[in-house]
Protein backbone atom coordinates (compact mmCIF):
# COMPACT_ATOMS: atom_id res chain seq x y z
CA UNK A 1 0.00 0.00 0.00
CA UNK A 2 1.38 3.39 -1.32
CA UNK A 3 1.49 5.72 1.79
CA UNK A 4 0.78 9.67 1.91
CA UNK A 5 3.00 11.70 -0.59
CA UNK A 6 5.93 13.29 1.51
CA UNK A 7 7.92 16.51 0.53
CA UNK A 8 11.70 14.70 -1.03
CA UNK A 9 9.77 11.00 -2.20
CA UNK A 10 6.92 12.08 -3.89
CA UNK A 11 8.59 11.93 -6.97
CA UNK A 12 9.96 8.28 -5.90
CA UNK A 13 6.15 7.64 -5.25
CA UNK A 14 4.60 8.80 -8.83
CA UNK A 15 7.34 7.04 -10.42
CA UNK A 16 6.24 3.98 -8.47
CA UNK A 17 2.83 4.43 -9.12
CA UNK A 18 3.08 5.21 -12.77
CA UNK A 19 5.10 1.65 -13.22
CA UNK A 20 2.23 -0.27 -11.62
CA UNK A 21 0.18 -0.59 -14.68
CA UNK A 22 -3.10 -1.35 -14.51
CA UNK A 23 -3.50 -1.75 -10.90
CA UNK A 24 -1.83 1.93 -10.42
CA UNK A 25 -5.15 3.09 -11.35
CA UNK A 26 -6.94 2.23 -7.94
CA UNK A 27 -3.51 3.40 -6.48
CA UNK A 28 -4.03 6.90 -7.32
CA UNK A 29 -7.43 7.33 -6.62
CA UNK A 30 -6.19 6.21 -2.70
CA UNK A 31 -3.53 9.04 -3.14
CA UNK A 32 -6.14 11.58 -4.36
CA UNK A 33 -8.42 10.67 -1.62
CA UNK A 34 -5.60 11.01 1.03
CA UNK A 35 -4.05 14.33 -0.51
CA UNK A 36 -8.17 15.30 -0.45
CA UNK A 37 -8.14 14.65 3.97
CA UNK A 38 -4.79 15.83 4.42
CA UNK A 39 -6.16 18.96 2.82
CA UNK A 40 -9.32 19.28 4.40
CA UNK A 41 -9.73 17.40 7.21
CA UNK A 42 -12.98 15.40 8.19
CA UNK A 43 -16.47 15.45 6.39
CA UNK A 44 -18.90 17.75 7.88
CA UNK A 45 -16.01 19.65 10.09
CA UNK A 46 -16.37 22.99 11.07
CA UNK A 47 -13.84 25.87 10.58
CA UNK A 48 -12.05 24.39 8.18
CA UNK A 49 -9.95 26.28 5.83
CA UNK A 50 -10.13 24.07 3.12
CA UNK A 51 -13.31 22.13 1.77
CA UNK A 52 -14.67 19.89 -0.44
CA UNK A 53 -15.46 21.33 -3.89
CA UNK A 54 -16.90 17.98 -5.67
CA UNK A 55 -15.45 16.54 -8.72
CA UNK A 56 -14.57 17.05 -12.40
CA UNK A 57 -13.22 14.39 -14.81
CA UNK A 58 -9.73 14.86 -15.97
CA UNK A 59 -6.84 13.04 -17.30
CA UNK A 60 -3.42 11.56 -15.91
CA UNK A 61 -0.44 9.83 -17.73
CA UNK A 62 0.35 6.03 -16.66
CA UNK A 63 3.74 5.29 -18.19
CA UNK A 64 3.05 6.91 -22.18
CA UNK A 65 -0.88 6.22 -21.27
CA UNK A 66 -3.48 8.85 -20.79
CA UNK A 67 -6.28 7.35 -18.80
CA UNK A 68 -9.28 9.63 -17.94
CA UNK A 69 -10.35 9.65 -14.01
CA UNK A 70 -13.13 12.11 -11.55
CA UNK A 71 -10.92 13.93 -10.15
CA UNK A 72 -11.98 15.58 -6.67
CA UNK A 73 -11.82 19.21 -6.23
CA UNK A 74 -10.56 21.56 -3.41
CA UNK A 75 -11.53 25.00 -2.35
CA UNK A 76 -9.57 27.61 -0.31
CA UNK A 77 -12.52 29.65 1.16
CA UNK A 78 -10.49 32.36 2.53
CA UNK A 79 -9.08 32.98 -1.27
CA UNK A 80 -12.24 31.85 -3.04
CA UNK A 81 -10.25 29.98 -5.41
CA UNK A 82 -9.93 26.01 -6.43
CA UNK A 83 -6.39 24.18 -4.25
CA UNK A 84 -4.49 22.52 -7.27
CA UNK A 85 -3.53 18.62 -6.05
CA UNK A 86 -0.25 17.84 -6.31
CA UNK A 87 -0.59 14.48 -6.87
CA UNK A 88 -2.83 15.46 -9.79
CA UNK A 89 -0.59 18.19 -11.41
CA UNK A 90 2.54 15.50 -11.28
CA UNK A 91 0.78 12.49 -12.76
CA UNK A 92 -0.54 14.84 -15.46
CA UNK A 93 2.99 14.79 -17.25
CA UNK A 94 3.87 11.62 -19.79
CA UNK A 95 6.63 9.38 -17.58
CA UNK A 96 8.21 9.06 -21.78
CA UNK A 97 10.72 11.32 -21.87
CA UNK A 98 10.62 9.76 -25.57
CA UNK A 99 13.23 7.52 -25.25
CA UNK A 100 11.43 4.23 -24.71
CA UNK A 101 9.20 5.24 -27.79
CA UNK A 102 11.88 6.23 -29.55
CA UNK A 103 13.23 2.86 -29.06
CA UNK A 104 10.59 0.57 -29.11
CA UNK A 105 9.91 1.97 -32.94
CA UNK A 106 13.55 1.71 -33.76
CA UNK A 107 13.00 -2.24 -32.56
CA UNK A 108 10.76 -2.82 -35.51
CA UNK A 109 6.84 -1.73 -34.18
CA UNK A 110 4.88 0.85 -37.22
CA UNK A 111 3.76 3.57 -35.21
CA UNK A 112 0.10 1.91 -36.13
CA UNK A 113 1.30 -1.21 -34.30
CA UNK A 114 2.42 0.85 -31.35
CA UNK A 115 -1.29 1.45 -30.14
CA UNK A 116 -2.08 -1.65 -30.32
CA UNK A 117 0.43 -3.12 -28.35
CA UNK A 118 0.91 -1.51 -25.38
CA UNK A 119 -2.74 -0.53 -24.71
CA UNK A 120 -2.57 -2.21 -21.13
CA UNK A 121 -5.54 -0.26 -19.63
CA UNK A 122 -8.63 -0.80 -21.42
CA UNK A 123 -9.67 3.09 -20.39
CA UNK A 124 -6.32 4.97 -21.88
CA UNK A 125 -6.46 7.06 -24.93
CA UNK A 126 -4.28 9.73 -26.49
CA UNK A 127 -2.41 7.68 -28.63
CA UNK A 128 -2.60 7.65 -32.49
CA UNK A 129 0.17 6.92 -35.20
CA UNK A 130 0.87 10.97 -35.96
CA UNK A 131 0.96 11.61 -32.32
CA UNK A 132 3.92 8.66 -31.93
CA UNK A 133 5.40 10.11 -35.00
CA UNK A 134 5.60 13.42 -33.87
CA UNK A 135 7.15 12.09 -30.28
CA UNK A 136 9.66 9.85 -32.30
CA UNK A 137 10.76 13.21 -34.51
CA UNK A 138 11.11 15.70 -31.61
CA UNK A 139 13.31 13.11 -30.02
CA UNK A 140 15.39 12.29 -32.66
CA UNK A 141 16.32 15.73 -33.02
CA UNK A 142 17.23 15.92 -29.83
CA UNK A 143 19.36 13.15 -30.19
CA UNK A 144 20.49 14.39 -33.13
CA UNK A 145 21.65 17.49 -31.70
CA UNK A 146 23.37 15.91 -29.22
CA UNK A 147 25.20 13.57 -31.22
CA UNK A 148 26.47 16.52 -33.95
CA UNK A 149 27.56 18.84 -30.68
CA UNK A 150 28.73 16.11 -27.98
CA UNK A 151 32.19 17.40 -26.66
CA UNK A 152 35.35 15.48 -27.50
CA UNK A 153 38.10 16.49 -25.56
CA UNK A 154 37.52 14.20 -22.53
CA UNK A 155 38.09 11.18 -24.72
CA UNK A 156 41.64 9.73 -25.79
CA UNK A 157 40.83 8.29 -29.01
CA UNK A 158 44.19 5.97 -30.63
CA UNK A 159 41.99 5.01 -33.55
CA UNK A 160 38.88 6.37 -35.94
CA UNK A 161 36.96 3.84 -38.55
CA UNK A 162 35.37 5.62 -41.01
CA UNK A 163 32.33 4.69 -43.80
CA UNK A 164 29.44 5.74 -45.09
CA UNK A 165 25.90 4.50 -46.41
CA UNK A 166 24.05 6.07 -49.40
CA UNK A 167 20.26 6.32 -49.27
CA UNK A 168 19.33 6.99 -52.56
CA UNK A 169 21.07 10.12 -54.03
CA UNK A 170 22.68 10.91 -50.77
CA UNK A 171 25.01 9.55 -48.75
CA UNK A 172 26.06 9.63 -44.96
CA UNK A 173 29.79 9.58 -43.24
CA UNK A 174 29.70 8.25 -40.26
CA UNK A 175 33.73 7.89 -37.89
CA UNK A 176 33.34 5.65 -34.93
CA UNK A 177 36.52 6.51 -32.84
CA UNK A 178 38.16 3.70 -30.12
CA UNK A 179 39.24 5.54 -27.24
CA UNK A 180 42.51 3.79 -25.66
CA UNK A 181 40.06 1.74 -22.91
CA UNK A 182 38.95 0.21 -25.87
CA UNK A 183 35.19 1.99 -25.94
CA UNK A 184 33.65 2.93 -29.32
CA UNK A 185 32.10 6.06 -29.99
CA UNK A 186 30.48 7.40 -32.70
CA UNK A 187 31.57 11.04 -33.19
CA UNK A 188 28.86 12.21 -35.66
CA UNK A 189 27.54 12.05 -38.98
CA UNK A 190 27.72 14.38 -42.02
CA UNK A 191 25.81 13.95 -45.36
CA UNK A 192 27.80 14.34 -48.55
CA UNK A 193 26.26 13.48 -51.98
CA UNK A 194 30.04 12.08 -52.68
CA UNK A 195 33.18 11.50 -50.17
CA UNK A 196 34.41 15.25 -51.49
CA UNK A 197 37.80 15.69 -49.97
CA UNK A 198 36.19 19.51 -49.35
CA UNK A 199 33.15 18.45 -47.64
CA UNK A 200 35.31 16.03 -45.36
CA UNK A 201 37.80 18.33 -44.65
CA UNK A 202 35.21 20.60 -43.27
CA UNK A 203 34.06 17.65 -41.11
CA UNK A 204 37.27 16.87 -39.61
CA UNK A 205 37.48 20.69 -38.83
CA UNK A 206 33.98 20.40 -36.98
CA UNK A 207 35.62 17.27 -34.73
CA UNK A 208 38.48 19.18 -33.59
CA UNK A 209 36.65 22.25 -32.77
CA UNK A 210 34.13 19.99 -30.55
CA UNK A 211 37.63 19.11 -29.07
CA UNK A 212 38.87 15.78 -30.56
CA UNK A 213 42.87 15.46 -29.67
CA UNK A 214 45.52 13.78 -32.54
CA UNK A 215 48.53 15.81 -31.37
CA UNK A 216 49.48 12.27 -30.27
CA UNK A 217 48.68 10.19 -33.43
CA UNK A 218 45.37 8.69 -34.70
CA UNK A 219 44.89 5.46 -36.83
CA UNK A 220 42.66 5.93 -39.48
CA UNK A 221 40.71 2.73 -40.92
CA UNK A 222 39.26 3.30 -44.25
CA UNK A 223 37.73 2.05 -47.89
CA UNK A 224 40.29 3.41 -49.55
CA UNK A 225 38.42 6.45 -51.09
CA UNK A 226 40.50 8.84 -52.67
CA UNK A 227 39.02 12.08 -51.37
CA UNK A 228 38.84 10.96 -47.90
CA UNK A 229 42.18 9.81 -47.72
CA UNK A 230 43.12 13.36 -49.08
CA UNK A 231 41.80 14.68 -46.65
CA UNK A 232 43.32 13.19 -43.51
CA UNK A 233 46.60 14.44 -44.91
CA UNK A 234 45.57 17.81 -45.37
CA UNK A 235 43.67 18.39 -42.01
CA UNK A 236 45.94 15.99 -39.49
CA UNK A 237 49.34 15.91 -41.55
CA UNK A 238 52.03 13.70 -39.94
CA UNK A 239 49.56 12.63 -37.09
CA UNK A 240 47.41 10.97 -38.75
CA UNK A 241 48.27 7.75 -39.70
CA UNK A 242 45.86 5.36 -42.64
CA UNK A 243 45.01 2.11 -42.61
CA UNK A 244 43.10 0.95 -45.72
CA UNK A 245 40.78 -1.63 -44.94
CA UNK A 246 42.18 -5.05 -46.18
CA UNK A 247 39.02 -6.48 -46.79
CA UNK A 248 38.09 -3.55 -49.38
CA UNK A 249 41.68 -3.76 -51.02
CA UNK A 250 40.87 -7.48 -51.55
CA UNK A 251 37.27 -6.77 -53.32
CA UNK A 252 38.35 -4.22 -55.56
CA UNK A 253 40.97 -5.94 -57.02
CA UNK A 254 39.31 -9.34 -57.28
CA UNK A 255 36.21 -7.04 -59.04
CA UNK A 256 38.53 -6.88 -62.17
CA UNK A 257 38.50 -10.88 -62.84
CA UNK A 258 36.45 -13.30 -64.18
CA UNK A 259 34.99 -15.66 -62.23
CA UNK A 260 37.28 -18.20 -62.83
CA UNK A 261 40.12 -16.68 -61.34
CA UNK A 262 38.56 -14.66 -58.29
CA UNK A 263 38.70 -17.51 -55.28
CA UNK A 264 42.03 -18.15 -56.73
CA UNK A 265 43.61 -14.20 -55.69
CA UNK A 266 41.37 -13.83 -53.34
CA UNK A 267 43.37 -16.67 -51.15
CA UNK A 268 46.63 -15.28 -52.63
CA UNK A 269 46.25 -11.66 -51.55
CA UNK A 270 44.78 -12.39 -48.19
CA UNK A 271 47.61 -14.90 -47.37
CA UNK A 272 49.90 -11.99 -48.38
CA UNK A 273 48.58 -9.65 -46.40
CA UNK A 274 48.78 -12.10 -43.12
CA UNK A 275 52.50 -12.24 -43.36
CA UNK A 276 53.56 -10.74 -39.90
CA UNK A 277 56.13 -8.61 -41.00
CA UNK A 278 56.39 -5.84 -43.35
CA UNK A 279 58.94 -7.11 -45.89
CA UNK A 280 57.37 -10.63 -45.88
CA UNK A 281 53.70 -9.24 -46.53
CA UNK A 282 55.35 -6.73 -49.64
CA UNK A 283 56.59 -9.52 -51.24
CA UNK A 284 54.32 -11.65 -51.55
CA UNK A 285 51.78 -8.79 -52.73
CA UNK A 286 54.51 -7.88 -54.90
CA UNK A 287 54.87 -11.35 -56.15
CA UNK A 288 51.37 -11.23 -57.05
CA UNK A 289 50.90 -7.76 -58.77
CA UNK A 290 53.63 -9.33 -61.38
CA UNK A 291 50.98 -12.18 -61.89
CA UNK A 292 48.65 -9.93 -62.46
CA UNK A 293 50.19 -7.75 -64.96
CA UNK A 294 50.03 -10.77 -67.43
CA UNK A 295 46.66 -11.66 -67.17
CA UNK A 296 44.51 -8.82 -66.30
CA UNK A 297 46.77 -5.13 -65.83
CA UNK A 298 43.92 -3.32 -64.39
CA UNK A 299 43.63 -5.80 -61.44
CA UNK A 300 47.60 -5.50 -61.01
CA UNK A 301 47.05 -1.37 -60.83
CA UNK A 302 44.49 -1.50 -58.57
CA UNK A 303 46.33 -4.15 -56.44
CA UNK A 304 49.59 -1.83 -56.58
CA UNK A 305 47.44 2.10 -55.47
CA UNK A 306 47.97 2.60 -52.43
CA UNK A 307 49.39 0.20 -51.14
CA UNK A 308 51.73 1.65 -48.65
CA UNK A 309 48.55 2.24 -46.89
CA UNK A 310 47.43 -1.17 -46.83
CA UNK A 311 50.60 -2.08 -44.57
CA UNK A 312 50.81 0.51 -42.07
CA UNK A 313 49.80 -1.89 -39.27
CA UNK A 314 53.33 -4.00 -40.37
CA UNK A 315 55.52 -0.68 -40.62
CA UNK A 316 54.37 0.44 -37.29
CA UNK A 317 54.70 -3.25 -35.94
CA UNK A 318 51.77 -3.66 -35.03
CA UNK A 319 50.32 -5.77 -37.07
CA UNK A 320 50.27 -9.11 -35.07
CA UNK A 321 48.46 -8.08 -31.66
CA UNK A 322 46.28 -5.33 -33.64
CA UNK A 323 45.15 -6.93 -37.39
CA UNK A 324 42.14 -8.52 -36.19
CA UNK A 325 40.73 -5.56 -34.71
CA UNK A 326 42.37 -2.41 -36.97
CA UNK A 327 43.13 -4.22 -40.68
CA UNK A 328 39.50 -3.68 -41.51
CA UNK A 329 36.61 -1.75 -41.64
CA UNK A 330 34.57 -3.98 -39.72
CA UNK A 331 33.37 -2.21 -36.92
CA UNK A 332 31.64 0.42 -38.74
CA UNK A 333 30.13 -2.27 -41.14
CA UNK A 334 28.61 -3.97 -38.42
CA UNK A 335 27.39 -0.96 -36.98
CA UNK A 336 25.98 0.32 -41.18
CA UNK A 337 24.70 -2.99 -41.04
CA UNK A 338 22.47 -2.76 -38.16
CA UNK A 339 21.27 0.57 -39.28
CA UNK A 340 20.39 -1.10 -42.67
CA UNK A 341 17.85 -3.18 -40.72
CA UNK A 342 15.71 -0.35 -40.06
CA UNK A 343 16.40 2.18 -42.71
CA UNK A 344 16.58 0.16 -45.87
CA UNK A 345 13.12 -0.69 -46.24
CA UNK A 346 12.28 3.16 -46.16
CA UNK A 347 11.28 3.44 -50.08
CA UNK A 348 10.69 7.06 -49.90
CA UNK A 349 13.18 10.10 -48.09
CA UNK A 350 11.32 12.98 -47.43
CA UNK A 351 14.66 15.36 -47.21
CA UNK A 352 17.93 15.32 -45.63
CA UNK A 353 16.89 16.20 -42.34
CA UNK A 354 14.75 12.83 -42.75
CA UNK A 355 17.81 11.39 -43.16
CA UNK A 356 19.91 12.08 -40.59
CA UNK A 357 17.07 11.53 -37.96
Amino acid sequence: MLERLKEGDDLVTISLVQALIPIALERVNELLKQEVENLAGERYKHGKLNTRWGSQWGSIYLRDQKIPIKVPRIRNKLKDEEVVLSTYKKLQKPYEDGKEIFLRLLLGLSTHKYEECIKLVPQAFGLSASNLSSKFKEFAEQALKQLQTRRLNNYDFICIFIDGKRYQEEGILVPVGVTIEGNKLILGIEQMGTENKTAIRQFFDKLIERGLRYEEGILFVVDGSKGLIKAIKQVFKEYGFIQRCHWHKEENVISYLNKSQQDSYRRKIKQALSQTTYKQAKQELDQIEQELKQINPSAANSLREGQEEVFTLHRLGLYPELRLSLSTTNVIESILSQLGQYTDRVDYWRSGRHIQR
